[in-house]
């Protein structure tokens, strides 16, 4: 198979970042990239670029590291509550999920890519629970929240149990 050697202008997921040199299918350097504007053919003039594309892109990342940390140190002093619905004995209804998060997080100031925060499974009980919010490949933030129960909790009370009556009862059928 052809293989292709290009210069990414821009980063790439999966792929690399601005001033790299990748190696990549020819197909998809034709098709997608090249036409994209996502990456150059490596020519020794495209050569000439990649030392401003390198700084820019060191730049470009130092920014993003600094923006990371500081996300991250108001994030650790933010709590989050969340008020649902529950049945008999506390059991919820429904679920928190990532998107519950996404969006209190949303309410409350914060422009946090969806993506970023990893919750593994649905929080389906009530008390305290904490979720990785990954900001930057450097930088993650523990982020804790409640989930409380917008209705007192009712605990169901022991039905009692009467004795049936010795002797075995007859009945009227016949």
């Amino acid at each position: 198979m052809a293989n292709s050697d290009i210069l990414l202008l821009k980063p790439v997921e999966g792929l690399g970042g601005e001033g790299d040199q990748v190696k990549v299918r020819a197909g998809y350097a034709r098709n997608f990239l090249l036409p994209r504007g996502f990456a150059a053919p490596v020519t020794t003039a495209n050569r000439k670029q990649v030392e401003a594309l390198k700084k820019r892109r060191a730049e470009r990342e130092s920014l993003e590291l600094n923006g990371a940390q500081e996300l991250a140190k108001k994030l650790e002093l933010t709590s989050l509550a969340f008020a649902v619905k529950t049945g008999e004995g506390g059991k919820m209804f429904g679920a928190i999920t990532v998107n519950d998060l996404h969006d209190k997080l949303v309410a409350g100031g914060f422009t946090i890519d969806k993506k970023r925060i990893h919750l593994h499974t649905p929080v389906k009980t009530l008390g305290k629970h904490t979720v990785k919010v990954k900001l930057h490949a450097d930088v993650s933030v523990e982020l804790g929240f409640d989930v409380v129960s917008e209705n007192p909790i009712d605990v169901a009370a022991p039905v009692e149990v009467k004795p049936a009556a010795k002797g075995g009862a007859k009945s009227d059928k016949k």
